[in-house]
């Protein structure tokens, strides 16, 4: 809902003794930080300094509960004392306000504003009483304590870096260029795919505090890092004492409650669908709720022909549109619907905002899709919209997960077991007809790799073409010391790597690796909230409530994918299908998962080859100095000469990392064997 800019001095480093005293040079700097990121809120802004300037606080708004200047920030307690700004949405905040309202005074009636109040009232263990999606900074003056924080899942985007002897946190990488930060390219990132499996981004000494963790620095002393919250999973040996109909039961009353919280706004709402399970359930459940009388955001009427439906229309004959699938859903709810169509020229034209507002070099042209889903919402008039992430992490949707399913037997469900050995058979046939599956089996990751993570094959992808797809230049080589599978291993802490190896089932190890890395370092930036703040629309994904993945990960291995014996074949989702099934049509609930992707093949002398060609020129890849200009160009030829998905998915990734050098003014890297040159 917002965007934020903060700064905190740290003692020791002789270099900020000049600029400690340029209070006006670092005002500007603030206001110029805030400008890069007023597409996320332009209702208000505000700025705090302490008065010695070695901390500041900047935040620009979009309003969503309480309309009212009482809901700007930042936020103060009643002694001048505690100040914060937060990004995101606080559910459960009417319950905390009406509990702490006998000791702290409220301005107003933001959900945001219980941050200081639970601050006050239970320390820093405050973080685990938030509940939604959130990155926010808070200083006790008092106590001179600066508290940075993320949400469990990294809904919200919230980088740090040092420039001159200060610590800077932003929503966005580009917040830190007023204040001299100069981009270089981090070649061992970019090569081990650091910033996707751990902390380290793309760019020299920038990094992201990971989901669920918080920053606190004392005294002005360099910040240390710790974690308030993480997924767990049940010992894999422990029998479920629940039946599947209770299960089912359960899963439908928790999503239930968080699609309700999510409804909560004073502005108008919508939802982004799909023709997939997830979205198609959001959109069945909110019907219910506004049938019921739930208010659907300001809407209190109850009439379900008010709730609101957005869809992306690829052209029909690329084989990934879903437009036709969603609007038999709306029909279907009596709900109204509006698609956006995307050609080629409507990819072309969101490129390179997709890349600069997200701030990753995806390799997928759904970033566009997204973009366009936001722009029609917001010419609509909506500020919120509610979405389908996150199901697939935590209730085994994706085709990667399914072959850790019968890495071992499934002793929570016993039922289950019998049918191992048809699973195994059936699997090894799968194998030879599924394309993703032969990648995993060809890339190669070191044996203690693939033991530390106890056979899970997430490491394997992590290091296939499929997952990078582009191809660098040999001086690069020497450095990436570690495959990326590695380095996803090494980001875990010892107790994590412990609870892989020998407690969690392979099936849950490898939800936990996708979730902490490709769900919150790509799919939420490059189709998510960074996306959608472009034009002003806050997204809720309902499935990523901790109050539904706890629960959701103590499901069995076996009832999340379930296997038919009768027609050899796996479900996915199988809990999540039936306790989904009175919100969705037939046709959803029997259809197979396809992923919001977009198409891999264009024409010659289109508009996205255009884009591309124009992109990806020699000089363009020159500058950039870690691609090979012959690969590239080559790439690029062969993925529209021979419409070859794999190239222009290569051809693609390059020109997204073109984007990011021009836009950030990024200087070249080169070799450090070449004389005078650095990497």
């Amino acid at each position: 809902m917002c965007g934020l800019t903060a700064f905190i001095n740290i003692d020791g480093n002789t270099t900020c003794d000049n600029c400690v005293n340029n209070e006006p040079t670092l005002e500007k700097q603030l206001e110029e930080s805030l400008d890069l990121v007023n597409h996320r809120g332009p209702d208000a802004r505000g700025r705090w300094f302490s008065p010695d300037h070695r901390v500041g606080l900047g935040h620009v708004r979009l309003s969503i509960i309480d309309l009212s200047p009482a809901g700007n920030q930042p936020f103060h307690d009643s002694e001048g004392a505690i100040h914060a700004i937060v990004n995101g949405e606080l559910y459960d905040y009417e319950k905390y306000r009406a509990e702490l309202a006998h000791e702290f005074e409220f301005k107003g009636n933001s959900d945001c504003e219980i941050v200081i109040a639970l601050y006050r009232h239970y320390g820093l263990s405050f973080l685990s009483k938030l509940r939604g999606e959130f990155a926010l900074v808070l200083y006790d003056e008092k106590r001179k304590l600066f508290l940075v924080a993320r949400d469990r899942y990294g809904v919200k985007s919230l980088y740090y870096t040092m420039i001159g002897g200060r610590l800077f946190i932003a929503t966005e990488m580009k917040s830190f260029l007023p204040f001299g930060w100069k981009p270089e390219w981090d070649i061992t990132s970019i090569r081990e795919r650091t910033w996707v499996c751990d902390t380290n981004m793309f760019f020299k000494g920038v990094y992201r505090l990971s989901p669920g963790q918080y920053m606190v620095s004392r005294n002005f002393m360099p910040p240390e890092i710790k974690t308030y919250w993480d997924l767990d999973y049940p010992n894999k040996n422990a029998v479920c004492t629940q039946s599947e109909e209770e299960i089912i039961e359960k899963v439908r009353k928790l999503m239930l409650e968080s699609v309700r919280l999510r409804l909560r706004a004073d502005v108008e709402v919508g939802i982004f669908l799909s023709g997939g399970l997830d979205s198609s359930a959001i959109a069945g459940m909110v019907t219910k709720l506004v049938q019921e009388g739930t208010h659907f955001g300001a809407d209190s009427s109850g009439n379900r022909s008010k709730v609101t439906c957005y869809t992306v229309q690829f052209d029909k004959d690329s084989g990934w549109d879903e437009s036709e699938i969603a609007q038999r859903t709306a029909e279907w709810l009596g709900v109204e619907y509006h698609p956006i169509s995307l050609d080629e020229e409507a990819i072309a034209s969101r490129l390179e905002d997709t890349v600069w507002y997200s701030e990753v070099p995806g390799s997928q042209v759904n970033g566009m899709g997204r973009l366009a889903l936001a722009e029609l919402a917001h010419a609509h008039g909506k500020k919120v919209v509610l979405t389908g992430e996150g199901s697939d992490e935590h209730f085994a949707g994706y085709s990667d997960l399914l072959p850790n399913l019968i890495l071992e037997p499934d002793y929570s469900w016993p039922s289950s077991l019998e049918f191992q050995t048809s699973m195994k058979e059936t699997l090894s046939a799968a194998e030879e007809k599924n394309a993703v599956l032969r990648i995993l089996a060809q890339s190669k990751v070191p044996e203690s790799t693939v033991r530390m993570l106890n056979n899970t094959t997430l490491c394997q992808r992590m290091g296939s073409a499929a997952a990078g797809g582009v191809e660098f230049s040999p001086w690069t080589d020497q450095f990436m010391p570690r495959d990326p599978g590695t380095v996803l291993a090494e980001g875990f802490d010892g107790q994590t790597l412990s609870k892989i190896a020998e407690k969690w089932h392979p099936l849950h190890s490898a939800e936990y690796q996708w979730t902490k890395s490709i769900l919150a370092n790509l799919i939420l930036r490059y189709i998510g909230d960074n996306i959608d703040m472009v034009y002003q629309v806050e997204s809720r994904p309902a499935f990523l409530d901790h109050h539904v993945t706890e629960y959701a990960n103590t499901i069995p291995p076996s009832l999340k994918i379930k296997y038919d014996p009768a027609t050899r074949t796996f479900r996915e989702k199988h809990i999540l299908r039936e306790a989904m099934k009175p919100f969705i049509t037939e046709e959803i609930y029997n259809r197979t998962k396809q992923p919001f992707l977009g198409p891999l093949m264009y024409k010659e002398n289109g508009p996205v080859h255009k884009a591309l060609e124009r992109l990806l020129t020699e000089e363009n890849i020159n500058q950039l100095g870690f691609f090979d200009w012959d690969v590239v160009h080559d790439s690029l030829v062969k993925a529209f000469r021979d419409r070859d998905a794999l190239s222009f998915q290569k051809a693609l990734g390059v020109a997204q990392y073109v984007v990011l050098g021009q836009r950030f003014g990024v200087k070249k890297a080169q070799d450090p064997g070449c004389s005078g040159s650095s990497a």
